[in-house]
């Protein structure tokens, strides 16, 4: 559009970059008028205040200083799949994928497997939100089963009643579940990656910081939208990231709506069993946010008298007791109860050593939710992990979803659930009187693209051009370049390390085309199967009033 405008142009037929913004900051008015002849930028850059136009320059500045609104960094492969900057691939640095300041992209963390370090994906709301729209757009489940204590059910529709386990990436399964429930989840806990680095919680717990602020800040403002007026959340967090989320959650829910700030602790160390020359840390932190404080239901739950037991101490000095070290019998009545818990093991549960790390107590888990929810409320927990939460609120009578995407997580919540139907009676099942029942149903995003940038992240140097292929024939890649354009530079292609290769075919795969959308259900080229039809529909109360 702005090439239109002959000002703009250089002799060379070069965008002038300068000249665009030097208007940009005046509000020119063949600029502005130019703008709005456009209804997609005009909705992107201009925002309508009591009927009044108003043009955003700062953001459209960022725009046109973005790397990709100007195309002449680009390399001879790279000049339509990949920026380059000082001759080395953007996507493939971890300092400019993101500056956090730039806090209106959207991250979508797809790593499905816990040995993978994928680098993630991003699309920025400003220059791709179309892209974003259609990506966040309900889509198709598949495989879904409904499991009870004595068999496995096929061939179902979604009732209003039912628990839900939702394999696949978080965020797009998030943004499937506005339609239903949002504003109707009582409370939600996660217990995100920490980006420590290590890898600890069998995510890919690499992310810089800026990343993973945009990471939780993406599923943040879904967990926003879907909580109830009066609901809660919590955010279980180590010293890595705690003071940064903070300060993100402010920003997504208010300071208004911030509560309070609980310690857990995560274990006893003693004295100098410390590996560090410094205080020993042994808590984590959870950040209590509601949706609304003036309308937060929060429940008080006393310790019954029958909990408390009488101690009798050999202390023939008489010396007053000031002080409990490193705890035993007087634990539970010296902590305040939240912190006084440990946790419980998961392999013990699953009869094989299947732990997984970062697994949280159930006692925990009955304490929040508790506070916030009596019997047949819905919760949520979108970083399911071991299966913890939904185990708990299970066991409680309470409604649940839980969203997991690693494969190996999946397995043992699927398992750990399987176990309370039968009524196994670790963790908090005796306190809730629990012999097992009830329900639950798991079914799956249904993928699309996603399939072939898993076979990339999989490629050797022996099958990545095999590979390259069939890409080339997919109808997933991205609208804007042709099979013959990336023949033609093939050679160059050829040159590149194969994490380079690895880097530049995701790039090529329209992200869009991730996951099947709902939209999309009734395409032939997308073969979804009657039983997956029924069930989504059954989902999206099509046909139905709600």
């Amino acid at each position: 559009m702005l090439k239109t405008e002959s000002k703009y142009i250089s002799e060379d037929g070069n965008l002038l970059k300068a000249t665009v913004y030097a208007d940009v900051m005046t509000m020119d008015e063949r600029l502005l008028t130019l703008l709005l002849s456009d209804e997609n930028i005009k909705n992107i850059f201009f925002k309508n205040v009591n009927g009044t136009l108003v043009f955003d320059k700062q953001k459209f500045a960022w725009f046109i200083e973005s790397k990709e609104f100007l195309p002449d960094s680009y390399t001879r492969y790279t000049n339509k799949i990949g920026l380059t900057h000082n001759g080395e691939f953007i996507s493939k640095s971890n300092d400019v994928v993101l500056d956090f300041p730039y806090k209106d992209c959207v991250l979508e963390g797809g790593q499905d497997k816990d040995d993978q370090k994928r680098k993630e994906i991003f699309y920025n709301e400003t220059i791709a939100s179309d892209e974003i729209n259609r990506m966040l757009a309900p889509k198709v489940f598949t495989n879904a089963k409904r499991y009870t204590k004595d068999r496995i059910e096929e061939n179902i529709t979604f009732n209003e009643d039912d628990n839900l386990i939702i394999k696949g990436n978080n965020l797009i399964a998030l943004s499937s579940l506005l339609k239903r429930y949002e504003g109707k989840v009582k409370c939600i806990y996660i217990d995100p990656p920490y980006n420590t680095g290590s890898d600890s919680f069998g995510y890919n717990d690499s992310f810089n910081r800026s990343t993973w602020l945009t990471f939780m800040k993406n599923r943040l403002e879904f967990a926003k939208k879907l909580l109830s007026e009066d609901g809660a959340i919590y955010v279980q967090l180590d010293y890595h990231q705690v003071h940064y989320a903070k300060i993100l959650m402010d920003s997504i829910f208010g300071e208004e709506n911030f509560e309070r700030e609980i310690v857990w602790r995560i274990g006893w160390i003693s004295g100098y069993k410390s590996v560090d020359n410094n205080w020993i840390r042994n808590h984590d932190t959870i950040l209590f946010y509601s949706k609304n404080t003036n309308q937060l239901d929060f429940i008080k739950n006393y310790i019954p008298s029958s909990e408390f037991k009488s101690i009798a101490i050999s202390n023939a000095e008489r010396y007053p007791i000031e002080d409990v070290w490193n705890g035993s019998e007087y634990d539970d009545l010296n902590s305040i109860a939240i912190v006084s818990f440990s946790g419980e093991t998961v392999s013990k549960m699953l009869e094989k050593d299947d732990e997984v790390k970062g697994q949280k107590s159930e006692k925990l888990i009955e304490r929040i939710f508790k506070a916030h929810t009596k019997k047949g409320d819905l919760v949520l927990d979108f970083f399911l992990g071991s299966g913890t939460s939904a185990a708990v609120a299970h066991k409680m009578g309470l409604k649940y979803i839980g969203i997991e995407q690693l494969n190996k997580h999946i397995d043992i919540s699927f398992r750990r659930l399987n176990k309370v139907l039968q009524g196994e009676q670790s963790g908090t099942s005796k306190r809730n009187n629990w012999q097992g029942g009830g329900s639950f149903v798991y079914c799956e995003l249904l993928e699309n693209a996603n399939t072939l940038i898993t076979k990339v992240q999989e490629a050797t140097e022996a099958n990545i051009s095999q590979i390259k292929e069939s890409i080339y024939s997919d109808n997933g890649i991205i609208p804007y370049i042709t099979k013959d354009e990336l023949e033609s530079v093939d050679e160059e292609f050829e040159k590149l390390s194969l994490e380079e290769k690895k880097v530049t075919l995701i790039k090529l795969i329209d992200k869009n085309k991730l996951y099947v959308n709902f939209s999309d259900m009734e395409d032939k080229t997308f073969n979804v199967s009657e039983k997956d039809k029924v069930f989504t529909k059954s989902f999206y109360m099509e046909g139905k009033h709600e």
